[in-house]
């Protein structure tokens, strides 16, 4: 035997030193022996390892499906079809004086339920053109559709709904009205139940029976019935398109309840009709020759008579506007509303219109007559509260609300904001001087306005007067239009549109446009707008919102619906306000709302008239109550704007009539008892300063401004201010009135109140030289008169020679004032 060791058999892998084995691996299994090894997979490293493996992926898809499942059955187990919801058999609404007194209770459902077979097909094909076209196709509820919503909520275009009429049925019939998660879930699961048991047709019969389409009207029968008169199965397409479009917002798209929406409305009764074409349900050319059915003004509805209709309306329009609640809330019912109206001042506003209006109307043979609506609202300017409103003579009878509507052009009741927002701004006219109640304007009829960059503009002053040269206060006073455009224009049409935005007027007020004719009143602001920024004035230039609504509980819980606070602003200075209802008390005290002095207490208030005299308005407030009166032209028949000339046998109704004596009895009876305040005012500087016309507009020295051939009051002055001959200081207007006892007569200037001899004095300051007194009380020598008042030297009188200015008397008769 050698003595060499023995070689040693080559390991696989293991020796005894190395318990891993080469390359730190267990020893493999002797049955493996020549098999290539499965070299491990190296480890992840950096952010590899945050990214899921592809099983933990699908592991986790497949627990999500599962899931979904098991909810989904678990949904669908637990959730049974529940019997008809209190919508069905809804519960009132209830609607309180401030006092606690019922005002109104919106009484029974207004529904009446039809079969499908008594709805007209166009009618049907409408409803589903709006709200769900693919109804017949679909399955009870659209996935897709739903999130399609949520997204578009979620990104900010809009709250949007993607329920099918299948969930809307549901929701209508079956469940409340929250918007809540857990609603919507038992109305997806029921609705795919619904589906299972009910077909189709009797699906949507039950959709078109408890819809909501507004003038408390329930169903498309009732609502057929509220606004064409017609049963449901006489329904036309047209007819049928309105009514679906109702049914997507019943209070934006009322176009007689809210004239001003009537785009929107048409834009979405077209959309209706255009889906019908779309769909086969009515053909191109039947399109095209459907024109849009205008609703009927008046509705059928005992429970909301009187002004019951229009306070409840107002009332609910506030929930709305401000989100305090929805429509489907409020329907769903159970609110117990408490407003801030109060009885005795609703009364009295009923009594005042009733008094100074409707009892003059003789309906059978004047057929003006029967165009007469009139409007108002009284605010407290402290808290913002409306204590009244007057919306028409009957909310079954006159469906619209006057005193909210906005269609009618606010007139010269606009044209204290122009004041106010030059004294806002610190503006001056165009050769500089500061705007204040005694700068000087020229104030010639149709007189182009001055450093405007846009097309020329020349308005006319009311019926043709020429003023000359007159400071703002009386420019006020008369309403002198060509005074007014021109200081919008120093002030800035913008700057105007702002302030009176700022004061009350809403930023989208139809035809609140930033030019010259800003000032003569063109938007169309309603009598609640002009009461809210009249307020304002009244409040030293303090804005708060309006408020109607006191308190509101449900099902008898306080603090279930929380109210927003009443916050006030100092929207434009103490001393732009004050001055303004400095400035307005002149226009009670010798303009044209003189009638508004039997109120027995200070008074600021203005007058106005729209185009074609369609509405006249009278705008005014003690410093304890801001109201505001139209009295508004339209058809009956076809709610067209109708002229008032002729109206209560009148020649024309004008601010400083019937708005102002309707003014005046209902301020003077809701304040009765209460103590008369002062105005207490703190005035621009300068306000009080007494200022010359323009170097270039002043007289020649040692004759009498206002003179025409030799020596003679020229009669086409109408008012104009002029300085004094002797003084060079202004004195009385030459319109006729006297003024601080100084009287022109003959051309010749007194003073104390005498008058040279030739002339005579009545004692309301006019006078009479051989001649006729005209309109504004200016008088003419040697002039004749033709057709019964018409003068020479471009003067103009009442009938009969008679004074037009209010409260001045000549030859016995008294006639109102014109602006």
């Amino acid at each position: 035997m050698s003595d060499q060791p023995e070689p040693q058999q080559p390991t696989q892998g293991w020796t005894p030193t190395d318990p891993e084995g080469a390359g730190g691996e267990q020893p493999e299994n002797p049955a493996n022996a020549g098999k290539p090894k499965k070299p491990k997979r190296p480890r992840r490293t950096g952010w590899r390892r945050l990214v899921p493996t592809w099983r933990l992926v699908l592991s986790t898809f497949v627990l999500g499906i599962m899931l979904v499942v098991g909810l989904f059955a678990l949904g669908y187990y637990m959730v049974n079809i529940p019997a008809a919801n209190a919508a069905a058999t809804k519960q009132s609404n209830v609607y309180l004086y401030a006092d606690g007194s019922q005002l109104a209770r919106d009484g029974e459902v207004n529904r009446e339920n039809v079969t499908l077979a008594q709805i007209s097909k166009d009618a049907q094909h409408a409803v589903l053109a709006a709200e769900d076209r693919d109804f017949y196709t679909e399955s009870a509820v659209d996935p897709k559709a739903m999130l399609r919503a949520a997204w578009n909520t979620a990104t900010g275009k809009g709250k949007q709904s993607g329920s099918t009429i299948t969930q809307q049925y549901v929701k209508n019939y079956y469940l409340a009205q929250e918007q809540t998660v857990t609603r919507k879930m038992k109305e997806f699961f029921i609705a795919i139940k619904l589906d299972q048991v009910k077909t189709k047709n009797e699906i949507l019969e039950g959709y078109l029976n408890t819809s909501y389409a507004g003038r408390n009207s329930y169903g498309l029968q009732a609502a057929a019935q509220a606004y064409y008169g017609v049963d449901a199965v006489d329904l036309t397409a047209g007819q049928g398109a309105y009514l679906a479009a109702l049914l997507n917002a019943p209070s934006e798209y009322d176009v007689i309840a809210h004239p001003e929406n009537r785009p929107a409305a048409l834009a979405r009764w077209a959309y209706v009709l255009d889906g019908m074409v779309k769909k086969g349900w009515l053909t191109q050319s039947a399109r095209d020759a459907t024109t849009f059915p205008e609703p009927k003004q008046s509705i059928v509805s005992t429970g909301m008579s009187g002004q019951r209709g229009y306070l409840v309306k107002a009332v609910n329009d506030y929930l709305f506007d401000n989100k305090i609640l929805t429509e489907d809330e409020l329907q769903a019912g159970g609110y117990r509303i408490t407003t801030t109206l109060q009885k005795p001042k609703q009364d009295a506003f009923v009594k005042a219109v009733n008094d100074q209006v409707m009892k003059k109307l003789d309906k059978k043979n004047n057929k003006v007559d029967n165009y007469v609506r009139a409007g108002g609202v009284a605010i407290d300017p402290a808290s913002g509260k409306v204590l009244a409103m007057y919306g028409g003579i009957d909310y079954t009878k006159q469906y619209v609300n006057n005193a909210t509507r906005r269609d009618y052009q606010d007139g010269s009741t606009f044209k204290p904001f122009v004041f106010t927002s030059a004294v806002q701004n610190g503006s001056v006219t165009q050769d500089g001087r500061t705007i204040t109640p005694n700068t000087y304007y020229d104030g010639t009829n149709k007189r182009p306005v001055q450093g405007w960059n846009g097309d020329e503009y020349a308005p006319e002053n009311e019926d043709q007067g020429e003023y000359g040269q007159v400071t703002v206060r009386t420019a006020t006073d008369k309403s002198v239009n060509s005074v007014y455009a021109q200081m919008a224009v120093d002030v800035g049409p913008e700057k105007v549109k702002q302030t009176a935005i700022d004061l009350g007027l809403p930023s989208d007020t139809p035809d609140l446009n930033p030019y010259p004719s800003i000032a003569l009143g063109t938007s169309t602001a309603s009598v609640l707008d002009m009461a809210e920024a009249y307020a304002t004035l009244a409040n030293h230039g303090k804005h708060g919102t309006y408020t109607i609504v006191e308190k509101i509980t449900k099902d008898g819980e306080e603090g279930a619906v929380t109210l927003p606070k009443q916050k006030t602003k100092q929207v434009v200075t103490r001393e732009a306000a004050d001055t303004t209802t400095a400035l307005l008390q002149s226009v009670v005290e010798s303009g044209t709302a003189t009638a508004a002095q039997a109120a027995d207490r200070p008074v600021a208030g203005k007058t106005g008239t729209a185009e074609e005299d369609t509405a006249a308005w009278f705008a005014g407030y003690t410093p304890d109550l801001a109201t505001v009166v139209s009295v508004m032209g339209q058809d009956p028949v076809t709610g067209k704007h109708k002229s008032l000339y002729g109206a209560m046998g009148l020649d024309r109704i004008n601010g400083g009539g019937a708005p102002a004596e309707i003014w005046t009895q209902f301020t003077k009876a809701a304040l009765k008892g209460k103590e008369a305040k002062e105005f207490d005012l703190q005035l621009q500087e300068g306000a009080e300063e007494q200022q010359l016309p323009p170097a270039d507009q002043q007289p020649d020295p040692g004759t009498d401004a206002g003179q025409d051939n030799g020596g003679t009051t020229d009669g086409a002055d109408g008012g104009q201010e002029t300085p004094d001959a002797t003084t060079g200081t202004p004195s009385a207007p030459t319109d006729g009135t006297t003024t601080d006892g100084t009287t022109a007569t003959g051309g010749t200037t007194t003073t104390g109140g005498t008058t040279d001899t030739g002339g005579t004095t009545d004692t309301g300051g006019t006078t009479d030289t051989g001649g006729t007194t005209t309109d504004g009380g200016t008088t003419d020598t040697g002039g004749t008169t033709t057709d019964g008042g018409t003068t020479d030297s471009g003067g103009t009188t009442d009938t009969g020679g008679t004074t037009g200015t209010p409260g001045f008397t000549t030859g016995g008769l008294t006639t109102s004032g014109r602006d």
